[in-house]
């Protein structure tokens, strides 16, 4: 039989112990919002097949034929778009997601007590999974165009995981801003939108590098998506999409501090969200 002790600063000083304790809370939040998710909609999980590929299509005519941007001589300019498009899709909904957690689980927050990081943490889960059955689609066109992955597969989940970190930590800070200041949510919607045509989803980053030089490129790389295109492009599409690794460096940096920054401000407004909400 469990026993329950109440003493103050309890909760603070276990804190990450009881995130390990209530993993069974993670998975039942994670299971309910996948099935809310998919729940009486027509085509299902086929969503997470036709928003990216449809993307991937405009910008393919976009950057591809009408701007004729560049792209490996070797690669096809769908599969350079479709590789860039996945980890975008992966971050763009585990930000949108995150970001009304709290809000969307106000009854529960409000009336017991488990560590509050569960909440947007399990929603990342919703855009892992779409993430897995958009990679199917790219299984599936790089057998149509005959194209072989070659040893750096083997790190792609390296890369899934900084997509992950960098998903994850800016999703902590604009939920607990959200609770605090609601008007946030309209604020996302726009950062996704602004944040797909900086980074390199629908182009190769080196054409940035190129034109603007190395120092101008690492610059460019503080947005912590371009180490991650550029690393999922690495993985699945060969040595022809070769990492800037100094700009990958600024991209990873970026991402543990955001990371960093993301717990401290949840941690630091975790007491007030009951009251909040």
């Amino acid at each position: 039989m469990d026993e329950l002790v109440l003493e103050p600063g309890r909760a603070e000083r276990h804190y990450w112990r009881d995130l390990w304790h209530f993993r069974e809370l993670f998975q039942v939040l994670a299971w309910r919002d996948l099935s809310v998710r998919y729940k009486q909609t027509v085509i299902g999980v086929a969503w997470a097949v036709i928003r990216p590929f449809l993307a991937m299509v405009i910008f393919t005519v976009i950057f591809g034929i009408v701007a004729k941007l560049p792209a490996p001589s070797s690669v096809p300019y769908a599969l350079l778009v479709f590789a860039g498009m996945l980890p975008w899709q992966f971050f763009s909904t585990a930000l949108s997601e995150s970001s009304n957690s709290l809000i969307g689980n106000a009854n529960l927050i409000s009336k017991v007590y488990f560590p509050r990081l569960i909440v947007p943490a399990s929603t990342v889960v919703v855009a892992f999974v779409d993430f897995l059955v958009s990679f199917l689609i790219l299984v599936a066109m790089m057998i149509w165009y005959r194209f072989m992955p070659g040893w750096q597969i083997v790190l792609l989940p390296v890369f899934i995981l900084v997509a992950f970190v960098a998903s994850l930590g800016p999703g902590l800070w604009i939920t607990a801003l959200n609770v605090k200041y609601r008007d946030f949510r309209y604020v996302i919607p726009f950062l996704v939108q602004f944040g797909l045509y900086v980074s390199p989803v629908g182009f190769s980053s080196g054409v940035v590098r190129e034109k603007f030089g190395d120092t101008a490129f690492v610059f460019y790389s503080l947005n912590p998506m371009v180490g991650v295109i550029d690393g999922f492009r690495w993985c699945l599409l060969g040595g022809d999409c070769a990492i800037y690794w100094p700009g990958f460096a600024a991209s990873l940096a970026v991402t543990l501090f955001l990371l960093w920054l993301g717990i401290h401000q949840f941690r630091k407004m975790e007491k007030s969200f009951a009251d909040l909400i």
